[in-house]
């Protein structure tokens, strides 16, 4: 008996599957063949953090199942933790212990003169039985039913098998007779991409069309409540640079301010559907969500393991009537499950499938990005929101040619975008995780899509980068915002719009503008500033009128907001001329941004020198301003963060590890005007926090909550870059 149970503990250091009595007592006569004891199917669980048992095998999650006769039936597959490890063999038991075929039941030992096949799931066969055995129609392990990507074949592959473009690369080891070989086919290449699609490791064993996604929950919809939809409705105030100009005089380049704010997210007494998971009831659309995860080599031990943590909080946090889809991709993709309404069962299977991850392989983001496209593409049905949530750690080292320029890889990954539906677009949020991630390609998938692009720098912050994002996905409240400018003087023309990356237009007349805004968090804010001029004028000039139509995801329905009209007075002397502050510190963002680029550009030229020279005057002319001067917080927090990128340039080292993805983020958040995580940008003590609602500050705020972490975090004390101080009301 000692002795059977020191083959099982070897053997689980091998990551092999043995035979163990039911029960501890029983004598040596009692074995798996007599019937008189009970044997069962014992696999180990894979860790992220344990190491592969040899280089072309990696350790699956633990999937079969323990099955004992005569007992209460088949337990629930175990699952791995952030936490669990792989037990490890000790030399001296690898040297006595003797592996067997599980087909042939004959002993296994290199250099007897019959080729070993070691699967993804670190069984071990005999090349021709297992040959064999594929050849007649099995592509799973008979011993744990794993289904294999890497196929292995001895002779011509067979006819239904055989892929036009599949690549067949030798298996190494002894070959004793006949011609040995595995099946490593393409993924299909998207016609209208630009991609270079090399031979991939894994089989794509996905349905050519994913058209499975679980029906929409009919029963979602809330009954209409007419005093609802009143209060849900945008909030337009409008700021011109000087309320009152001298009559006889005329201003050229006048700044107008036009300040959007979306409503509150809308709290129910009575129990609903949309809830987050945490018994939160909140009136809101529901979300078709892709996440597309990097599970390359990179990703292995604490990075796979805080990914896990991090799905499992997403996973938690959404609601019944929310559907999520994962994508998993290393040196190719595949899709874990369907788009799944998040209900409980959904939940629990969705769970186990993110636990079930294991990391291995290169990085083929372009390959993950295909298939989570294609997932919002072919789907049958459709929530009114929808995104794509994309993380990695690496460079993609498969299918995307490096163009030249700073911003590379934008062409080619454009054509792998979700194709939208008229003007609505769905937007992939971009998590560029560590030190080594492709900054400038994950940002330039970000920007094409209107998503953000995040920067994880250290691994424990990828939680709360996840909770803010979904904070904000969770709480949409406006949808397809389209502002529409008229000029209401006919000496009034418009000269720049400046929307950041939002779409904008101005008339061949000049005389009528408009931006597209699209889809709006719960009390999210923009700023946009108009450039017209002024005529002389008496009494009161009536500049503009701005004004705006949306749809409201919940209500189903278009609103049509009244127009706010902007005046200035025209007296006949004005002795001080005061700027207005809302539109000098908004001026100031702006021209950060601007500031931002510039010494990107120079960076990226090698020049780091006029990069912080330029960061350092950008930064005395915002404390200078009107607004700096005042102690306003939007331009402390851009001190801040400019002077944060001065210390990220000190060096080209410390440029290439940080310095980058830090900056590209930062633009990302100014130029969409949505929060980002960026470095430290979710801490408690950062004064770097711009753009976050109170849906995101809610959301971090629970996560940092349910962190197992030993020292308990300091609550977030989040200060809102877009609520420092008041809008004065406007004269």
């Amino acid at each position: 008996m000692e002795s059977r149970w020191r083959k099982a503990k070897m053997s689980l250091g091998l990551n092999l599957c043995v035979y163990v009595p039911r029960t501890l007592e029983g004598d040596d006569a009692s074995s798996p063949n007599t019937g008189s004891s009970t044997a069962a199917l014992v696999s180990p669980v894979a860790s992220s953090s344990s190491a592969a048992t040899s280089a072309n095998t990696t350790p699956t999650a633990a999937s079969a199942e323990r099955k004992v006769k005569g007992g209460a039936g088949a337990l629930m597959p175990t699952t791995p933790t952030p936490t669990s490890a792989g037990l490890r063999l000790s030399k001296s038991g690898s040297k006595s212990f003797k592996k067997t075929c599980a087909i042939c039941l004959t002993t296994m030992k290199p250099g007897q003169g019959h080729a070993l096949f070691t699967a993804e799931c670190s069984h071990t066969f005999h090349f021709h039985c297992i040959s064999a055995n594929v050849k007649h129609g099995s592509n799973s392990c008979p011993v744990c039913r794993t289904k294999w990507k890497e196929l292995p074949f001895r002779g011509p592959l067979p006819a239904e098998l055989s892929l036009g473009n599949a690549r067949v690369n030798p298996v190494n080891g002894h070959q004793n007779g006949g011609h040995m070989t595995i099946l490593r086919p393409l993924p299909r290449a998207r016609s209208s991409g630009r991609l270079h699609h090399p031979t991939a490791l894994l089989l794509d064993t996905d349905p050519s069309t994913f058209n499975d996604d679980e029906p929409l929950d009919l029963l979602c919809d809330a009954t209409e409540d007419p005093q609802r939809g009143c209060l849900r409705t945008v909030e337009i105030k409008t700021f011109p640079e000087f309320t009152e100009v001298p009559e006889n005089m005329s201003e050229r380049n006048f700044t107008v301010l036009i300040h959007l704010k979306a409503p509150l997210a809308q709290h129910l007494q009575t129990p609903s559907n949309l809830g987050d998971g945490n018994g939160l009831n909140t009136s809101r659309a529901p979300v078709d969500l892709i996440t597309v995860l990097d599970v390359s080599g990179s990703m292995a031990g604490t990075k796979l393991a805080l990914l896990k943590r991090a799905m499992g909080f997403v996973i938690q946090n959404l609601g019944s009537s929310d559907r999520l889809s994962v994508i998993a991709f290393s040196s190719s993709a595949r899709r874990l499950f369907p788009l799944r309404r998040m209900t409980e069962s959904g939940r629990q299977q969705s769970l186990l499938a993110v636990n079930s991850l294991t990391s291995n392989g290169g990085t083929n983001i372009a390959e993950g990005l295909r298939k989570g496209s294609k997932v919002i593409e072919e789907r049958q049905a459709k929530n009114p929101v929808c995104s794509i949530i994309l993380l990695s750690d690496g460079q993609d080292t498969y299918t995307v040619s490096p163009t030249a320029g700073v911003d590379k890889a934008a062409p080619e990954y454009c054509a792998l975008l979700p194709s939208t539906n008229g003007n609505q677009q769905v937007p992939v949020h971009v998590f560029g995780f560590g030190a080594d991630h492709d900054s400038v390609s994950l940002h330039s998938i970000s920007q094409t899509s209107g998503g953000t692009f995040s920067f994880i720098e250290t691994e424990a912050a990828i939680q709360d980068a996840f909770a803010q994002c979904i904070g904000g996905l969770l709480s949409v409240v406006v949808q397809d915002l389209h502002v529409k400018i008229e000029s209401l003087h006919p000496d009034v023309h418009f000269g720049s719009i400046r929307s950041g990356s939002y779409s904008s237009r101005v008339a061949d007349d000049r005389r009528n503008g408009s931006i597209d805004v699209g889809d709006l968090y719960a009390e999210e804010e923009r700023d946009f500033l108009v450039s017209v001029n002024v005529p002389p004028g008496y009494g009161e000039t009536s500049l503009l009128k701005v004004g705006c139509v949306y749809r409201d995801p919940l209500m189903k329905e278009t609103v049509n907001m009244a127009d706010v009209q902007v005046r200035i007075s025209r007296p006949a002397f004005v002795s001080v001329q005061s700027v207005s502050i809302e539109v000098d510190r908004q001026k100031n963002r702006l021209h950060a941004a601007e500031v931002m680029a510039e010494a990107r550009f120079s960076a990226e030229r090698g020049d780091l020198t006029n990069a912080v020279s330029l960061l350092e005057d950008c930064r005395r002319m915002i404390m200078g301003s009107a607004s700096g001067q005042s102690g306003d917080r939007l331009c402390q927090a851009l001190d801040a963060e400019l002077k944060e990128m001065q210390d990220r340039m000190a060096n080209r080292q410390r440029y290439e590890a940080s310095g980058r993805a830090y900056v590209l983020s930062g633009l990302s958040s100014h130029s969409w005007q949505r929060a980002t995580a960026r470095g430290d940008s979710t801490d408690s003590e950062s004064l770097i926090q711009a753009y976050q609602t109170s849906s995101m500050v809610d959301m971090l705020l629970r996560s940092q909550t349910m962190s197992p972490s030993s020292t308990p975090r300091p609550t977030p004390q989040i200060r809102h870059a877009k609520s420092f101080p008041a809008h004065p009301q406007p004269r």
